[in-house]
């Protein structure tokens, strides 16, 4: 009889055990920002996120833009929140299909020193100019190629990491301008963003998805979509949607927000990294 009991019990905290891993999703998110302010938000709308769905969900901040890149394109996260042209990228390599994004486009930025010579971008020419990483779509891919191919000039770009690091870089005058987007120039502090004048912003283009692998069920898909659109709507919790760039969620589309970036012709200026 105790031999029974002890198989039984065996038996039922391993059939506990996958049944959680079954409900476990992963969540990788673009390291634009630091891991703490990442985890705060994040961390806050995915307990919610449990709570409402009765799934659980683990954050993955991978230290660099190009580690991000290696485990979308790898498959790894079940849910992924990427660029525009990443989810280019992630549709070709592993069929990830855009899930929700934000409604309102957003913009591309350069910006100098408030106070620079630099009063058009031609000025730029030759000069140092920072970017997150050679990926990242408005702040560097979809820049750089409009500054080598409309505007014609020759730069040295730096690579520094997040976006956060770029305007930082460019008030410290390490860079003579930098790469960023408009929703994450507006999250950075006063002190931050009174020292820079943005010089140029590009064409405005559907913003982040969140993007979920094909392998996850689309019932699960579904849940998640659901619960997401009506947190947002809670006050307490509107704050950290505004803070993840998702504040007024919709349903994303592939043909309609993305598919048009496939014909801008940037993969000469795609980075991978080994």
């Amino acid at each position: 009889m105790k031999t029974f009991l002890t198989y039984f019990f065996l038996f039922l905290i391993a059939f506990v055990k996958i049944s959680e891993a079954r409900n476990l999703y992963t969540i990788a998110v673009a390291p634009q920002f630091t891991p703490t302010y990442l985890k705060e938000n994040w961390g806050k709308i995915l307990q919610a996120m449990e709570e409402e769905t009765g799934l659980k969900f683990e954050l993955i901040i991978y230290k660099s833009i190009p580690e991000f890149e290696k485990g979308f394109l790898a498959g790894e996260p079940d849910f992924a929140f990427l660029g525009p042209y990443y989810m280019v990228m992630a549709k070709k390599a592993q069929g990830y299909i855009p899930l929700l994004r934000d409604a309102e486009p957003i913009k591309g930025i350069l910006v100098v020193r408030v106070d620079s010579p630099f009063k058009k971008v031609e000025d730029l020419n030759g000069k140092k100019i920072g970017f997150p990483a050679p990926n990242a779509f408005w702040a560097s891919l979809y820049m750089r190629s409009i500054l080598s191919e409309v505007f014609k000039i020759k730069f040295e770009p730096l690579y520094l990491k997040t976006h956060d690091n770029v305007y930082r870089n460019v008030v410290l005058g390490e860079v003579s301008a930098g790469g960023g987007a408009n929703q994450t120039f507006q999250r950075q502090p006063e002190e931050v963003k009174k020292q820079l004048r943005i010089l140029y912003e590009t064409p405005p283009s559907a913003p982040h998805p969140l993007a979920v692998h094909p392998r996850v069920p689309k019932e699960v898909r579904k849940k998640f979509f659901t619960a997401f659109l009506k947190l947002s709507k809670r006050e307490d919790l509107k704050p950290y949607f505004n803070n993840i760039q998702i504040p007024h969620p919709i349903e994303a589309d592939y043909t309609r927000d993305y598919m048009p970036l496939e014909k801008l012709k940037l993969e000469k200026y795609v980075v991978l990294e080994n």
